[in-house]
């Protein structure tokens, strides 16, 4: 089966629009002193509570060797804090502290808004077609 010009489009569509949402979260956190990457770690925190350091990576779409760099720089802003397990020694869990909960506590809600202000001109429905689209063609593509 040939690749269609509508095809192409789709995928010039996607990764336009990837970009742009990307560039806006960016200015977003900037304000706050945040890097996108050290924005979704605390996010991924504030949500999903204390993560293994070694599991960020891939939940944050980060690479291994950059997730410790990333852990480094919250810690040092006193956001993050690294955990032991009792069970495994091996594993090092990454934590928010008291000050970056407050943090997340108080930006997190104007985020929101930045973020509903990109869907605003869709109906509730359609964001969810849209991320159903979304979703089947990123496990397609995952699957080649």
């Amino acid at each position: 089966m040939g690749l269609t010009s509508e095809e192409l489009k789709a995928v010039t569509v996607i990764l336009r629009t990837s970009q742009s949402i990307l560039e806006v979260i960016r200015k977003d956190v900037a304000q706050y002193g945040l890097n996108p990457t050290e924005f979704s770690v605390l996010e991924l925190l504030y949500h999903k509570g204390d993560q293994p350091i070694q599991m960020l990576g891939k939940n944050v779409l980060i690479s291994s060797s950059s997730t410790t760099y990333v852990v480094d720089k919250l810690e040092q802003k006193n956001y993050v804090v690294r955990k032991g397990c009792q069970e495994d020694r091996r594993v090092t869990y990454a934590a928010l502290t008291n000050a970056g909960r407050e943090f997340m506590d108080d930006i997190f809600p104007q985020h929101q808004v930045i973020i509903s202000k990109i869907f605003e001109d869709l109906e509730a429905n359609e964001v969810q077609d849209t991320i159903a689209f979304l979703k089947r063609i990123g496990y397609k593509a995952k699957a080649l």
